[in-house]
């Protein structure tokens, strides 16, 4: 009853600070709490995403998004899932490790300002660009029905790719589109652990159960990072799903082809917002959530041994 609410993002400073100074070059924890945080989101939020995607790359509605998955059948409706499941797995762990190795790279001894949380959220964004751009790559070839018959598998995808020269292999093949994915990340990033805490801490004030926080914190800030950045995903996800040396557009002709095909309208870029406001706010609601039940339940059993 007369138990004192900490706020979320206080306590983590305090429980960092409290432990060895030369643990905090290397937490091998915040990397696996990560790791199984989104593992368990993505997996979760598979069937909204393949529908956001199918509007994203057709400009259809949701209504005939779903025509066509359910056309194509139940056994393709998880198609595609094993890349953005590892993928997601690997951007979770690089995702919270990064950022918990960088901030208090920054500051070891706190407190975190907000610019602290911006650079270190941005620079761990850049990390996960790079390690994982080819995921994403092979994913997005994946999940357009246009490219189910000349490429059924994630196996004939790569050895389209590797047939390729080396430049090619990069530039065609597993980086394209990359300089996009690389702004939407680390800006995307920079967004989420920058506000991430203050949200949370600013509910967890009110008495609410611990969790509340967490989930209604990455719920509002990853939809309104998402919304944001909203046309760098759309165009991403077109210049992805291009393959072959043949009718490969440049960045500038790829963002042109969009904003054409939408009708010159921006409403038209937003087309699927409703899902994507649903996907990002289940998404980063869950990954927030069960990432502070983790942390929470972790430093609790610590308490109890020492």
């Amino acid at each position: 009853m007369g138990e004192q609410n900490h706020s979320p993002g206080k306590e983590l400073q305090h429980w960092m600070q409290a432990e060895a100074p030369g643990k905090k070059n290397w937490n091998s924890q915040a990397y696996a709490l990560g790791a199984i945080s989104n593992f368990m989101s993505t997996f979760l939020t598979f069937p909204i995403y393949k529908v956001v995607f199918r509007q994203q790359i057709h400009a259809v509605a949701v209504s005939e998004a779903l025509r066509q998955l359910w056309h194509e059948g139940p056994q393709y409706f998880y198609r595609g899932i094993y890349p953005p499941l590892l993928s997601k797995t690997l951007q979770g762990t690089l995702l919270f490790g990064t950022y918990d190795s960088l901030l208090f790279s920054l500051s070891p001894n706190g407190p975190h300002s907000l610019g602290h949380r911006w650079a270190a959220g941005l620079m761990s964004g850049v990390v996960e660009a790079v390690a994982l751009s080819p995921f994403e790559r092979v994913q997005n070839v994946l999940q357009d029905g246009r490219k189910q018959a000349r490429f059924p598998s994630t196996f004939s995808i790569l050895k389209e790719f590797n047939s390729y020269g080396l430049w090619g292999r990069m530039s065609l093949g597993y980086y394209r589109g990359f300089w996009p994915v690389l702004l939407r990340n680390s800006l995307g990033s920079a967004l989420y652990f920058s506000f991430k805490d203050p949200i949370q801490d600013g509910l967890a004030e009110q008495g609410l159960p611990h969790w509340v926080p967490a989930l209604v914190s990455g719920s509002v800030n990853g939809t309104i990072t998402c919304l944001i950045l909203y046309p760098l995903i759309v165009l991403v996800a077109n210049m992805q799903s291009h393959i072959g040396w043949q009718s490969m557009p440049s960045l500038w002709a790829s963002a042109q082809d969009v904003w054409d095909t939408r009708g010159r309208k921006v409403f038209l870029i937003y087309r699927g917002g409703s899902l994507v406001i649903l996907r990002s706010s289940v998404t980063w609601g869950l990954t927030t959530a069960i990432h502070d039940f983790l942390q929470r339940r972790s430093h609790s059993r610590k308490e109890l041994k020492d």
